[in-house]
């Protein structure tokens, strides 16, 4: 009232009858304290008079003000939208094939409407702790995308069986990255509780380290710990590396005598694996961290030492041996380019289906950008055919999730009509789903980038 007054005296004076008009004429006579309330009094009366106007106008203003304004959708967005529901309402009789698809829709719809992206994370981290609880460490994670709350990020931490870290590492690691001042504490009570039962996370106890502070007391300590509760060497061979990028990282950062008998913990764990090129770079890894961490002089004192690790570093084997790791698939667009005008069909009819649905996508994209739209549906029509065969006859090793990706993306770029029905006639509703979406995301991407 008083700040209306102030803005807008004129109309302040109009707003009172004509009784209150004579008490403004007279308050060069009245205390200032006074003056406040006979002010707001005279306004009360005038204002009784008017009641249901003023309500009627109040209201409206305040609805006009809480009201958000209405949004309106491109028709890009449109197409996104309306394509991730109609791949979330698809069935999956699989909880990975699930898992799969709401981190998709997620991902892909959370910049248009961020409460159904956030509804498609409430399902999937539900999906997600499911599966951990009965032995499946998940395809995807949900709490890696740091689009969910912090109390079920939370809530999802302190469920978790003590003797399931590994299986939900990367849960972990993106509950700490995107939540760490809510689900620090419990992590680092489900990692003590694992290390009980010699589980070591390395991993995720090197993401709780950094949270921690690298130097703090709390680090120091879960180090040592991590070291002296090292699990079976037969069981866990697959994490050597993984462990000695650890005590690398973090051997820096202890005292020196705490790093000493980490660095000899793990050589004598090391010592216990087969001799294969991996087993010598773990070597390599864990004794330069301890030669810079404690000096030459000091780490050759160590290994006098302990008869076990000075033998693994004698026999850690040449830094040129070479390292046999699964190399993904890739095929290449320029070559597809360069190809343009000549017809791949028969070759492409020759090649394994995994390779013929990237090839054939690779070929169609070249040809459709170029112009040639209809050689272009010829070369997808070979990829999605070998797609359904890559689907049909899936193994864990084949990812046949990312070649439905790949030559939905490529289709989409051509045509996104087209390519969205060539993905919903593929066999399997699962599939359906995984390649819709993918349609969806070069669309949401090409959108945002115009």
């Amino acid at each position: 009232m008083l700040r209306y007054a102030q803005s807008e005296p004129q109309q302040f004076l109009e707003d009172f009858t004509p009784g209150s008009v004579t008490v403004v004429q007279n308050m060069h006579r009245i205390p200032a304290i006074l003056i406040i309330i006979i002010i707001t009094c005279g306004h009360a009366v005038s204002g009784t008079a008017q009641t249901p106007k003023l309500r009627s106008a109040a209201k409206t203003e305040k609805n006009v003000r809480s009201q958000p304004a209405l949004y309106k959708l491109s028709p890009e967005q449109k197409f996104v939208v309306d394509t991730v529901k109609m791949a979330v309402a698809l069935p999956q009789s699989d909880q990975q094939d699930r898992l799969r698809v709401l981190a998709a829709a997620a991902e892909v719809v959370s910049t248009i409407d961020r409460k159904m992206a956030r509804g498609f994370w409430s399902e999937g981290t539900r999906i997600e702790s499911e599966l951990i609880r009965v032995g499946q460490t998940p395809a995807v994670s949900m709490m890696s995308s740091g689009q969910g709350d912090c109390g079920t990020a939370r809530e999802f931490v302190e469920n978790l069986p003590d003797n399931a870290v590994l299986l939900a590492e990367q849960s972990l690691i993106g509950a700490l990255a995107n939540c760490s001042r809510q689900t620090l504490d419990p992590v680092s009570r489900k990692l003590d509780a694992a290390m009980d039962r010699h589980i070591v996370a390395a991993r995720a106890l090197m993401a709780a380290m950094n949270a921690q502070g690298a130097k703090s007391a709390w680090s120091e300590e879960h180090f040592a710990r991590m070291f002296a509760s090292l699990p079976d060497s037969g069981a866990n061979a697959a994490e050597a590396e993984n462990l000695a990028a650890m005590y690398g990282q973090m051997s820096g950062d202890v005292n020196k005598d705490t790093a000493a008998k980490a660095g000899l913990q793990l050589l004598n764990w090391l010592a216990k694996l087969d001799n294969t090129p991996l087993r010598g770079l773990s070597v390599r890894i864990t004794t330069d961290a301890m030669k810079q961490a404690l000096g030459e002089e000091a780490f050759q004192n160590a290994l006098q030492t302990d008869v076990i690790a000075n033998s693994a570093v004698q026999n850690a084997g040449s830094p040129d041996q070479v390292i046999e790791r699964p190399q993904p698939e890739s095929v290449s667009i320029l070559a597809a380019l360069d190809q343009r005008g000549t017809d791949q069909s028969e070759r492409l009819n020759g090649l394994p289906p995994t390779t013929r649905a990237r090839e054939a996508a690779a070929h169609g994209f070249a040809a459709g950008t170029s112009g040639d739209k209809q050689q272009a549906r010829r070369y997808f029509d070979v990829a999605f055919s070998a797609a359904d065969e890559v689907w049909d006859a899936r193994t864990p090793e084949v990812n046949a999730a990312a070649v439905l990706q790949e030559i939905s993306e490529a289709a989409a770029q051509v045509d996104s009509v087209n390519a969205l029905g060539r993905a919903q006639k593929l066999h399997d509703s699962s599939a359906q789903a995984i390649a819709m979406l993918a349609v969806a995301r070069v669309v949401a991407s090409n959108a945002s980038s115009h």
